[in-house]
């Protein structure tokens, strides 16, 4: 008697990336951009997943750097001349040969999606993450599909975080901007206002920024550095009065409202590194602790970690400089236990310093002795409490 055996198998190929970026906002988009034009990933299978199209122009980035820059074919505008400013001073801010940039997180998205499009070995997949588990191929868990990946960036912030059971610093940099237009010109475009304290939120390290993109058109932004919110109408309320007593300007439309609440910690994001997974971006510690700048942080870091990918280290060696940790966890201390004292400290800092070695310092680039002459450019009372705390445990009110 013959048999028949019939075979009905059911086969369930899951394909694994190379690498996979989860999130497209800065820290995915600069990382994709500079595998895309390094020829070492041309062969590397690289997956790209975000819950969002980034479709809308939902942030403005600003840096500086010298000369020519990788993203000039995207800025709205820049400048080569600066302003500080208090109620009683105006402190001139000759940039060069540094350059102050601005550019719309919409241009910097559609750069970034159009060349991905045109990569055959990069899939952009519009899917939110539910979970990672790491591993030797990590897995993650979309809404409705799954994944594999040797190698995951993650620009999620870390859960531990968001719980604040720890002892590390969190001051919130929250802002409210709008871009302002007028039928007559108003706004000078040959310098920006890098802080202006004339107005400010009770007595707080508040001030406004103002980036004027044309002669009848400018970003106008409340921004705070403080421990926690204000109410969401008392940022419409004092840049009104800005533009009123400080611009002298009565008519004007709000063509665009931007908010946003950027965390300034020392909190060390890359303990949530795991095996096959490495946090980018906000999440991987990118944004600067003392400034909240992060667009072009995020760039050194990117292009670090393709360095360390081809030469087969951990993706995140070298991220993070502990020295430049401490420094910034001074100046976190001293804003969080001395917020009223903002004002001179960056009075201090702009009237006694040449900006490019601010800019220098900020960037991370000072010697020992470089920042020692910044530090001692200050009223030291506050850093040598900040000081006399973190290495002794003793806190001096």
């Amino acid at each position: 008697m013959a048999v028949n055996l019939s075979f009905s198998p059911i086969f369930i190929f899951i394909m694994v990336y190379d690498y996979a970026i989860i999130g497209a906002g800065a820290g995915g988009l600069h990382l994709a951009q500079a595998m895309l034009t390094d020829e070492w990933f041309v062969d590397k299978k690289v997956l790209i997943l975000d819950k969002d199209a980034k479709e809308t122009d939902d942030k403005t980035w600003s840096f500086w750097e010298k000369g020519e820059g990788k993203w000039d074919h995207l800025i709205t505008q820049s400048w080569d001349k600066g302003v500080f400013k208090t109620r009683e001073k105006t402190i001139e801010l000759e940039l060069k040969p540094y350059t102050y940039k601005t550019l719309q997180a919409l241009e910097f998205y559609k750069d970034g999606k159009t060349k991905i499009a045109k990569a055959s070995n990069f899939t952009w997949i519009k899917e939110e993450v539910q979970a990672v588990e790491s591993g030797a191929i990590v897995l993650i868990q979309g809404t409705t599909n799954q994944y594999q990946a040797k190698q995951v960036f993650d620009s999620r912030i870390d859960r531990k975080f968001k719980e604040g059971k720890d002892n590390y610093y969190r001051i919130l940099q929250h802002f409210k901007g709008w871009l302002v237009e007028t039928e007559k010109p108003v706004f000078d475009t040959s310098s920006f206002v890098m802080m202006d304290f004339s107005i400010k939120w009770q007595d707080t390290a508040s001030f406004t920024y103002l980036l004027p993109l044309t002669p009848t058109s400018a970003i106008v932004e409340f921004t705070l550095f403080t421990p926690e919110l204000i109410p969401y109408d008392a940022y419409d309320e004092l840049l009104t009065k800005y533009l009123k007593e400080e611009l002298k300007i009565e008519q004007y439309s709000i063509a665009k409202v931007e908010y946003g609440v950027i965390p300034m910690t020392n909190y060390p994001f890359e303990k949530a590194d795991k095996k096959g997974i490495t946090k980018i971006g906000t999440a991987g510690a990118q944004v600067k602790a003392s400034t909240g700048y992060a667009f072009k942080n995020i760039e050194r870091g990117s292009q670090k970690i393709i360095e360390n990918l081809k030469q087969q280290q951990n993706p995140s060696t070298g991220l993070v400089k502990q020295k430049y940790r401490l420094i910034d966890t001074l100046y976190l201390d001293v804003l969080t236990n001395h917020n009223d004292w903002a004002e001179t400290l960056y009075t201090q800092m702009y009237e006694r310093n040449d900006i490019q070695q601010i800019f220098k310092f900020l960037d991370d680039e000072t010697s020992i002795l470089e920042e020692l002459r910044i530090m001692n450019s200050l009223d030291a009372g506050h850093f040598l409490k900040a000081v006399i705390y973190h290495f002794l445990g003793i806190r001096i009110h």
